[in-house]
């Protein structure tokens, strides 16, 4: 019997296809009982594609080459933001400057700090570039890579990262700092920890997760449209 990296490319495919979208599937009700960190489809299903890749021996270009039609329906996923700021125009019409000063404050520091954290480790340039958008939801934190000249793949990789320690630490945060409006704790998790947050914000509360996904899309919105500056400042 041939062993699965002998076996013909689309059957190969197809593997990886349903181990990707399965395990997914298979993951979230786990999450959704019990809604962890370590429970995270963002941890978990990676992990379940890591170890399937060390059995049947492939690497990370041989899945990427088999599923990469998955990575380009991130682009169209993009339109879907639109929502949010739809359903929700009234409550930033009343809270328009505490969103944008709460936004713009955290891209500012997210991006600040990935930069001269990096910088001060000597790591190289294409990490250093990749990592600017880490805070950001994937779709557009890859848009806004490639733009100031870092490896998308590697984006998307840290904005994994980012959501699950945002989502771990952000409850911590809560019970530390005196935020005690809505507004301010759903900001933290979407501004500091994208889609990972925002999931973890409604466990807090219901305005808590329609606050932090609103901050999550006004964060991206705002790093796709200011990418061109950010690339010139990095330049």
């Amino acid at each position: 019997m041939p062993s699965p990296t002998e076996w013909h490319p689309e059957w190969l495919s197809l593997l990886w296809l349903a181990v990707t979208v399965g395990s997914y599937y298979l993951l979230k009700p786990v999450y959704a009982r019990l809604p962890r960190w370590w429970t995270s489809p963002l941890l978990t299903v990676p992990i379940v594609l890591l170890v399937l890749g060390l059995i049947i021996g492939n690497n990370y270009d041989a899945y990427i080459r088999d599923t990469h039609w998955l990575l380009m329906m991130l682009g169209p996923a993009t339109v879907a933001f639109a929502l949010p700021v739809f359903r929700y125009r009234q409550l930033i019409r009343r809270n328009w400057l505490a969103l944008t000063v709460g936004v713009i404050g955290g891209c500012a520091i997210a991006m600040t700090t990935s930069w001269l954290l990096a910088s001060l480790f000597g790591l190289d340039e294409d990490i250093r570039r990749s990592l600017v958008a880490r805070s950001i939801t994937t779709p557009l934190a890859m848009v806004v890579s490639a733009d100031v000249g870092g490896v998308p793949e590697l984006t998307a990789l840290f904005v994994v990262v980012t959501g699950i320690a945002g989502a771990a630490l952000g409850e911590i945060l809560l019970a530390i700092l005196p935020l005690r409006s809505a507004l301010a704790r759903g900001t933290l998790f979407g501004v500091g920890a994208h889609g990972a947050g925002t999931a973890k914000a409604f466990t807090v509360g219901t305005e808590e997760g329609t606050i932090a996904s609103l901050a999550m899309v006004l964060a991206g919105l705002l790093c796709v449209l200011s990418a061109p500056l950010i690339s010139h400042v990095l330049a």
